[in-house]
């Protein structure tokens, strides 16, 4: 008998693993990164508030954009390139615009809005 032949056994097999792999990944994908884009959406966007907040802090009113924000780390330009700003005669709006890949859906509590600037959001329920 021939090595090939011998080992034919153990190829079909690892074909077999190779394939069921492969077909769990693409089931579990979809639910992987809508996990994914939520977690760092939910990251990008309070790292956004807490950076803007900081701003009103130190300066006594919200930026005019985000490019004014000052003493950012190399991370929280990632946070700020995932959000869309707009400063606003009582406050500001800031939308998430990505998470990991895509756009999250992100929703907080009433509690969570409580004593910020930001009065419009799409993670924000009407009001």
């Amino acid at each position: 008998m021939s090595n090939v032949r011998r080992l034919e056994p153990a190829m079909n097999l690892l074909r077999l693993a190779v394939t069921c792999l492969l077909l769990v990944v693409g089931i579990t994908g979809c639910d992987f990164q809508q996990q994914a884009d939520a977690k760092f959406g939910d990251q990008h966007f309070k790292t956004a508030i807490a950076l803007i907040e900081l701003h009103k802090v130190r300066n006594g009113q919200y930026p005019e954009s985000l490019k004014a924000l000052q003493f950012t780390g190399d991370w929280d330009a990632i946070a700020v390139n995932s959000v869309e700003y707009a400063k606003l005669e009582n406050g500001y709006e800031l939308n998430v615009t990505r998470g990991w890949v895509g756009q999250p859906a992100l929703s907080y509590p009433k509690e969570f809005w409580q004593g910020l600037g930001l009065v419009k959001s799409n993670a924000k329920p009407p009001t």
